[in-house]
């Protein structure tokens, strides 16, 4: 493959719609193989724009102005890292000739909870947790009768657990209809998941160069609300449970095609594997992977998207911890103590240019045996603090 310089007539560009601290790392990983960069949100200033040669602000869930900014670059890739996008623009530029990664389909079937657990379920078999789908309260009603008491409330269309709830009994279907719709994303309907008695969750990142597909470690997480405090790699898991994640994450990602680095999420429940999720893009929880492996998570996405080989090193066990935001600040600052940064520990500092309560705005990231590191990840994340 040829490399070139940015900002020249034959530079070979790539695209991040949706700039966030994920979008971040992804820009820093093309700055580092000389790619041109482009980062488009829907706020100025995102994470990423700061490290793009050029920056758009934009409504994401508008066709025309998505596809305006996508027509006056054409850049050689197309990463939608969000999943409140138009799926209309992606398609519509996929058809004009650009490259979206994986590909526009893929986009379409994973940004959507129904259109993901059906392919997953129905179409490619594998086993899921019993669930249902619903428009109204009292389909909500009726349908968590059914699925039986816990079960889980969320949106078809959300991220970062927004809009998730566990609803514990039949009092509280107002409460879980309601933050339901209060979701940003597409709450016109929403899944309702009988709760599956779990061992634990994994994220199985799982990469595709479109010649081979390789798989991290299995990275184990802690959430609150559906979005991620702590994460760690590797997951001690049987060797049953691990291979059959692994075949499991090939048949999803086999089925969805292209290109790029897959989340893909699991129940555990002693050797056996219930799909839970699957983002095409780098994982929140995948974090970790920027101190455990010679090539994270970002690194192996542009890699596999240019085609290139996959192979990295394992330095070892790992622990991420996220930082969130309790106040709302247009200007944000954080009181880190110098202790975080050790000889195995340091942070990350997204520079989000608003905090608001519950917003990630930093991560913590500890190497060494994982039940020693997420000891001390505990304490360490303690000592950041909203300024």
């Amino acid at each position: 493959m040829q490399f070139s310089a940015p900002l020249k007539s034959n530079s070979k560009k790539i695209m991040i719609l949706g700039s966030g601290e994920l979008g971040k790392e992804l820009m820093i990983e093309a700055q580092r193989l000389g790619l041109e960069t482009i980062a488009v949100d829907k706020y100025s200033n995102a994470p990423a724009h700061h490290m793009a040669h050029r920056s758009y602000v934009v409504d994401m869930q508008n066709k025309n102005a998505l596809l305006e900014v996508m027509r006056r670059e054409k850049p050689d890739f197309i990463l939608p890292e969000i999943e409140a996008i138009s799926i209309e623009a992606l398609f519509e530029a996929e058809k004009e000739g650009l490259n979206i990664i994986p590909n526009a389909e893929a986009v379409n079937k994973t940004m959507n909870r129904k259109n993901i657990r059906t392919f997953v379920a129905e179409e490619l078999k594998l086993k899921t947790g019993a669930y249902e789908f619903v428009k109204t309260q009292d389909e909500l009603r009726d349908a968590s009768k059914r699925m039986g008491y816990p079960c889980v409330i969320k949106p078809v269309m959300s991220s970062s657990g927004h809009g998730q709830s566990v609803l514990k009994c039949e009092v509280d279907v107002g409460k879980s209809w309601k933050i339901a719709k209060e979701a940003r994303g597409d709450a016109s309907e929403l899944i309702v998941e009988a709760f599956v008695d779990f061992d634990y969750e994994i994220t199985m990142l799982t990469a595709r160069n479109g010649k081979e597909t390789i798989f991290c470690e299995p990275i184990g997480h802690e959430q609150l609300d559906g979005d991620y405090l702590f994460s760690w790699q590797p997951m001690q898991m049987s060797k049953k449970a691990k291979k059959r994640s692994q075949e499991m994450a090939k048949i999803i990602t086999d089925g969805l095609g292209g290109r790029g680095i897959f989340g893909v999420e699991f129940f555990i429940k002693g050797d056996e594997v219930y799909f839970s999720e699957v983002s095409p893009r780098p994982h929140d929880t995948g974090m970790v992977t920027l101190i455990t492996q010679s090539q994270s998570e970002f690194a192996l996405h542009l890699r596999a998207v240019l085609g290139l080989p996959l192979g990295f090193t394992f330095y070892g066990e790992g622990v991420s911890a996220a930082f969130k935001s309790e106040v709302h600040n247009y200007s944000p600052v954080l009181d880190i103590d110098d202790s975080i940064f050790t000889d195995n520990s340091l942070v990350r500092i997204f520079s989000k240019p608003e905090a608001h309560k519950g917003r990630r705005l930093a991560v913590v990231l500890v190497f060494g045996k994982v039940e020693k590191a997420l000891l001390e990840s505990r304490e360490l994340i303690k000592k950041i603090k909203d300024a």
